[in-house]
Order: structure tokens, then sequence, then C-alpha cells
């Protein structure tokens, strides 16, 4: 079994892109909180991509090339500004030029969609995210080690003053907290999701829509017992009613209704999948990742099953 609890990429690794001559896709990653971009366990999972698509070329992002500050930047820092950084960093890569599958861990994931929807240049081609908290978080359970004095500050700071502009400036989890049940004190504060996901009424950016909705395939996988990321339905754009425990589908609520974010377009065009996996938060096996490297990296999508419960959206 693979633990990408706390889990990057690979740096830059393989050698070259997709031709004519069907050399597969480039795959960018970029891992999730707590991580950093040369862990043992991302450069794991690189390499697995190339056992299973020889000839990949894997790049992984970093927010900084020292590996403690690249893990502190999960936790501190402003999101946008980051997500600046890694549309220049990727718009210096030869390799890339003519686009890339991109896979993203928990908020790595929400942040590759970012990079989609603000810059996609170059562009990717299919997305694969995994536990991300694509509709945001309603509470903080980040397990902090007592000698882990990083994580235990940002916990701290989200839990005891998450509205503020210091925090939502500097504190990268609060910049996706969104609890339904206060969605005006996250609609009028929040420094980042709000924006992302296009919630702001009037404020709708048209780019993000035709971006998001230029992917070839949006893959999110949902962890069956995931009690990191709450909800866990955040992983597929669900709403969830603490309070009465009503799950809302993304397909029922206006962001797909009214395609804020290019969604609809991407379900009628049978582009979305969503995919349940056993286990908690981040727990994957070699085996179902190598499953869905063969189904959706590499080469073109060839529709082979995997044994995971798929449920299509528009379709």
């Amino acid at each position: 079994m693979i633990f990408l609890t706390t889990i990057s990429l690979l740096v830059s690794a393989g050698v070259g892109i997709a031709t004519p001559t069907g050399r597969p896709l480039p795959l960018v990653i970029w891992h999730g909180l707590g991580d950093a971009y040369d862990s043992e366990g991302i450069q794991g999972v690189a390499n697995l991509a190339q056992k299973v698509h020889p000839g990949t070329f894997v790049h992984s992002i970093y927010l900084d090339p020292d590996s403690d500050g690249d893990r502190s930047a999960t936790f501190f820092g402003r999101v946008d500004e980051q997500i600046a950084t890694v549309c220049s960093q990727l718009s210096a890569i030869p390799e890339l030029t003519s686009g890339f599958n991109a896979v993203g861990f928990s908020q790595g994931g929400q942040f590759l969609r970012g990079y989609v929807q603000r810059c996609n240049n170059p562009p990717v081609k299919t997305l694969i995210t995994f536990g991300s908290p694509h509709n945001g978080i309603a509470d903080f359970l980040a397990e902090c080690k007592p000698t882990d004095f990083v994580c235990r500050t940002a916990s701290s700071a989200l839990r005891s003053s998450k509205w503020t502009p210091w925090v939502q400036n500097r504190i990268v989890p609060a910049q996706y907290f969104r609890d339904p049940e206060d969605l005006d004190a996250y609609i009028e504060h929040s420094a980042f999701l709000a924006d992302i996901n296009n919630e702001r009424p009037g404020e709708r950016n048209k780019t993000y829509a035709e971006n998001l909705g230029s992917l070839e395939r949006f893959v999110m996988l949902m962890f069956e017992d995931d009690t990191t990321i709450v909800p866990k339905e955040s992983a597929w754009f669900a709403e969830f009613n603490k309070t009465t425990g009503e799950r809302t589908l993304v397909e029922d609520r206006e962001l797909y209704k009214q395609d804020w974010i290019g969604m609809k377009k991407l379900g009628d065009r049978k582009r979305l999948e969503f995919v349940t996996a056993p286990g908690r938060h981040m727990e994957l096996s070699e085996e179902l990742l190598t499953g869905l490297f063969k189904k959706y990296l590499g080469g073109r999508v060839d529709g082979e099953k995997m044994g995971l419960w798929v449920q299509g959206v528009g379709f």
C-alpha cells in the first residue's frame, strides 16, 4: 500500500513529449498539504507513471527548491501568488509546450484546477484529482505532530480567526475554507475559493469556464472513508448539509446548471468522471494507481473499466 498522506511528486524526470509517433504526454503533479515536491512517496508515484507509460516526462511542481521550504508553502502563503508562480514555472519548460496531463493530490488538485482556469498555457489535457477540496472544507482536521510547529501554527490560526485578512492572506487552507451554513462570510472574505469557483454574483469570469471546459477529461476521485476533507463530497463539488445530512450533487447546483466554471460543458461532452476509491484520505494502492494511469494517462483514454464505481455527470 502506498500512503500519500503527506506526499509530493517527483522533480522533472523522463524524456519526451507527445508527438505524432505516439510518445506519451508529459505528466505534471502537484503535491498536497504537508508534503514536498521531492518526497520519497511522490518519487514513487512518478516512477510508477513512467513504468506504466515508458518515456513519460514527469515534472513535480515546487514553490521552493528546498524541501522544507516547499512543505512550508503548503501551509503558508497566498494561493493566488502560488498559482501565478506555477503558471510561470510550467510555461518555461520546453517539454510541456504541446500540453500535458496533470495529477493533483488533495489541495494540489484544487490548485491545478486553478492553473487551468487562470492560465492553462501550456494546456492541460486530462486532469485527475485525488481527494481534492473542490467545494472547500468546512472543518480543518489535519493531524499535526506535537513537534510540527508549521502545521500546528496554521491549524490554530485557521480555527481561531479564519475570516480575518491576516489569515486569509497567509494561511493556505483558510483560503479554501467554505461552510455552507455560513456562505455570506465566505462570499465576502474568501481570498481564493469563492473566486476560482466563480461564486460571487456579478463577477463571473468567463475565462474560467472557457479554460476548464477545454479539458479532454476531468477525473475526480473521492475516498469512501475520507475524514480529512470535510465534507468528503467536496472532492466531487457536492454540497453537504451538516445539520440534515443532505447531499446535493454538483449537477443539481447552480454552479453546474449555470456553468459558472465550465463543468456543464464538460458534462455535456461526456468528459466528467466521478470515481470512488476505498480507504481514507490519500490511501492509494499501487494497483489502484496503476489502473488509473493506464486508463487516463499516456495516450488517449481507452474507456477500459477498472473495477471502480464511476458516476457520470450529464450523461
